[in-house]
């Protein structure tokens, strides 16, 4: 089947800022202009690191030798010599040049990088390319390569799914990354000038890896780990390194993961469903513009249903306006809350008036973007999931996104659950989910089995998609501080209020007693 309607459905760019970059700019100017300011600002910065970085690359390269000689045995082992090889980020080109292929090429967002990685190895092929937003080299290729660079990559799922093209029809992607149960040790390392500094990288288990690799269209056939010690200790380091490093239970200290995948076709239904995203907001008026002109069609159509909770700050004529200008594809609905409170009761108001056949939500302070929401599409659409749900805990968040008592909290909550529905669950507080209106359906009929009694919405969802045993499918998203208005939740007081959804899901799900109502829960609003 032709995927290209689907590809042009999902392909629209990121804008992944700095923070700072918007407290250096005019509040007055036109927020989309803000945002391009902030994606500019951070591409320069992370390219001006990694130049800096590049003068003394090959100095730490030698001083952790045994290191690097074994992520170079790791990714050989892996690859056919005589293979057509392309290898994203590629540093010197050191692990290119081991593999012993009949065509190497080597692309790296540093110049300086891609300068030494040509004088080092003038045999290979090297380019500075930005895997997720330049042109790429021309294929195919047996094998692409993604050594130890996803920690530092924006938007991984863009990445991968870029270089799918290149790859033969029997080629293979390596992905290799570290465990991050080393990172303090990594950490102290550095600092102790022992290992080379490095910036910030996101927060990927083995598990987020292969979720990322299947949501970008392969299929995992192969993973392992390797080097359990990363010095060179004479008849210790190999045994370690070769065998105990792969055995049961060990085999998680171990400090390189690996992964082989193969594409895979891209199964799609013979009519694209439509989609109703749901926006709730309560006082957001200077976000309704952006959350209009920023979200996508996806499928045979997208209406965009505002659900607004009593605003006090203009927000409903500014919808009200807007839609009356508006002439572009998408349908603009405006739905008044009433009575109702908590973002949960306007999901639900807002899933009741949806027409279309895919249900989102999109929170109205735009901290996840609106062009996100093709992945979450695609993800559902293509069958990797029945319930999609947004986790903002891999890439690391901009400054005053989410203050760190937030972050517990959201670790502790979502680790909690993720015990309780036995499904992976890596952030249960991420407003942004997707699922067919058809199992929405489903989970509000059963609803009397928990209680109308979350506020939020967050939990009800989740806990509704486990009780129908909808495959639940995490999706990395970038979390992005507010530019406009305040946030709604009081940490302490709303902290209380999900400690007490979570003690009665462990008695729904492990005990499979009780009904929760609202005075059960000592009323949530």
């Amino acid at each position: 089947m032709d995927v290209s309607p689907l590809s042009r459905t999902i392909s629209h760019p990121l804008r992944i800022p700095l923070l700072r970059a918007v407290k250096q700019t005019d509040p007055q100017r036109p927020m989309e202009l803000r945002f391009a300011e902030r994606e500019r600002a951070r591409i320069e910065e992370r390219n001006r690191t990694f130049n800096e970085l590049a003068q003394q690359r090959a100095a730490w390269v030698g001083k952790g030798s045994y290191y690097h000689e074994q992520v170079r045995r790791v990714v050989a082992s892996l690859v056919l010599p005589g293979s057509r090889v392309l290898e994203v980020g590629c540093g010197l080109g050191d692990v290119l040049a081991a593999l012993r292929c009949s065509q190497g090429v080597g692309i790296d967002v540093s110049s300086k990088m891609i300068e030494q990685a040509r004088a080092r190895h003038a045999d290979l092929q090297f380019e500075v390319r930005d895997v997720e937003r330049d042109p790429l080299p021309e294929g195919p290729f047996d094998y692409v390569i993604f050594s130890e660079v996803v920690g530092q990559l924006d938007d991984i799922q863009r990445g991968l799914e870029a270089v799918a093209p290149l790859l033969s029809p029997q080629g293979r992607l390596v992905v290799t990354y570290y465990n991050f149960l080393w990172e303090p040790l990594l950490k102290l390392a550095s600092r102790l000038r022992l290992k080379a500094p490095w910036p910030e990288q996101n927060w990927l288990s083995m598990k987020d890896i292969e979720n990322l690799i299947r949501l970008s269209g392969y299929e995992v056939i192969r993973t392992g780990t390797d080097v359990l010690l990363p010095i060179d200790l004479p008849l210790i380091s190999e045994p370690m390194n070769k065998v105990v490093s792969k055995l049961p239970v060990i085999r998680n200290l171990a400090l390189m993961d690996f992964f082989v995948a193969r594409k895979t076709p891209v199964a799609l239904p013979k009519r694209l469903p439509s989609t109703s995203v749901i926006c709730p907001c309560r006082n957001e008026r200077g976000n309704i513009q952006q959350a209009i002109e920023r979200t996508p069609v996806m499928g045979s159509g997208t209406e965009l249903i505002f659900v607004d909770g009593n605003s006090g700050d203009g927000t409903v004529e500014e919808i009200q306006r807007l839609m009356a200008e508006y002439q572009g594809p998408l349908e603009i609905r405006l739905i008044h809350q009433g009575e109702g409170k908590g973002k949960g009761d306007a999901v639900r108001k807002g899933f009741a008036a949806a027409k279309n056949d895919v249900l989102m939500i999109l929170d109205a302070d735009l901290t996840v973007a609106p062009e996100d929401l093709p992945k979450f599409y695609a993800a559902l659409v293509s069958g990797k999931g029945e319930f999609i749900n947004g986790v903002r805990s891999v890439y690391p968040m901009e400054g005053d996104a989410m203050r760190f008592l937030n972050v517990l909290g959201n670790k502790f909550f979502s680790g909690t659950l993720g015990w309780l529905l036995e499904q992976p669950i890596k952030d249960s507080l991420c407003g942004t989910k997707a699922l067919y209106r058809v199992n929405y359906e489903r989970i509000a009929q059963e609803r009397s089995f928990f209680g109308n009694f979350d506020p939020f919405g967050d939990f009800d969802l989740l806990f509704g998609a486990a009780r129908l045993n909808l495959k639940i499918v995490d999706l990395p998203v970038r979390y992005r501080a507010r530019i406009y208005g305040e946030t709604k939740i009081d940490r302490f007081r709303d902290g209380w209020i999900l400690l007490k959804m979570t003690a009665f899901g462990f008695k729904a799900f492990r005990t499979g007693t009780g009904v929760a109502t609202e005075a059960s829960i000592d009323s949530t609003q």
